[in-house]
């Protein structure tokens, strides 16, 4: 029995190994593909790249796996403004259709706000962006009533941090802050890479009535560095199909209503 159990671990071990090789050399592993090469059932690699995630060697997605991301890296925003673009614009979508026209709204910086930003263009809305990217797109339309913070904008991002930020928020009360997340957990929460970047959607949180999270199906299940709030804090979280259901179930016993918005590729 002991040598059975011995021989057993050796191959979990070998199959693993397998597993993190195939990762070096690309984006995202398959559960079939990985079965094909270790000769276990799918079953037995599902366990395998459960047992990696656990161990934050891999990040589970539908499907299969991809490299865990350092949780202090992130990605250049142009490299992030052309993935999963169906998906965010969705999202964005959804959005936009949950804010009304009247109100005042805190737009964060990322991506996936930037679209919303320009859906936003000739609604009668007041909004304060907390982006560059989102002013350029809204400057010069006569339908939303622009207000800019201060703060300094940070390098490649063009995401506005700092003292004078915050205060800009402090001064003011929205009716709907919307977030966009670099990371998103049941247990870490929201989480942003920038120290300063997550203060500021602190900020942007305290001085809302609601709170919109935009959080594409990639960013589920992962944690950047700095904590931004708990799972549970906004009111509605706007996600797209790949992000997993278990967890999205959770999130609704938790108390916040998760919007699926699913991309016109795959209606």
């Amino acid at each position: 029995m002991r040598a059975a159990c011995e021989h057993r671990e050796v191959k979990s071990a070998e199959r693993q190994r397998i597993i993190v090789e195939r990762l070096r050399d690309a984006d995202q592993v398959a559960v079939a593909e990985l079965a094909s090469a270790t000769g276990a059932s799918e079953m037995t690699v599902r366990r395998d790249l459960d047992h990696l995630a656990s161990r934050g060697v891999l990040r589970r997605v539908h499907g299969g796996a991809v490299p865990a991301a350092p949780s202090g890296i992130e990605p250049p925003f142009a490299a992030r403004a052309t993935d999963a673009v169906g998906a965010k614009r969705a999202i964005a979508a959804a959005a936009a259709e949950l804010i009304r026209d009247g109100e005042t709204i805190v737009l964060d910086s990322g991506t996936t706000a930037l679209e919303l930003a320009r859906l936003l263009r000739g609604r009668p809305v007041t909004v304060m962006p907390l982006s560059l990217h989102a002013v350029r797109e809204l400057a010069d339309d006569r339908g939303v009533r622009l207000l800019l913070p201060g703060g300094e904008p940070r390098p490649g991002e063009q995401a506005l941090v700092g003292p004078l930020t915050c205060a800009s928020l402090r001064a003011l009360r929205f009716d709907v802050a919307v977030l966009s997340p670099c990371a998103f957990s049941l247990d870490a929460g929201l989480t942003a890479f920038d120290l300063g970047d997550a203060e500021v959607k602190q900020v942007a949180l305290d001085v809302a009535a609601r709170a919109l999270v935009l959080a594409d199906g990639a960013k589920w299940g992962r944690a950047a560095l700095a904590h931004v709030c708990p799972a549970d804090r906004p009111d509605v979280v706007i996600t797209d199909p790949g992000a997993p259901e278990d967890q999205r179930a959770a999130l609704t016993e938790l108390g916040v209503l998760v919007h699926v918005a699913v991309p016109l590729e795959n209606r």
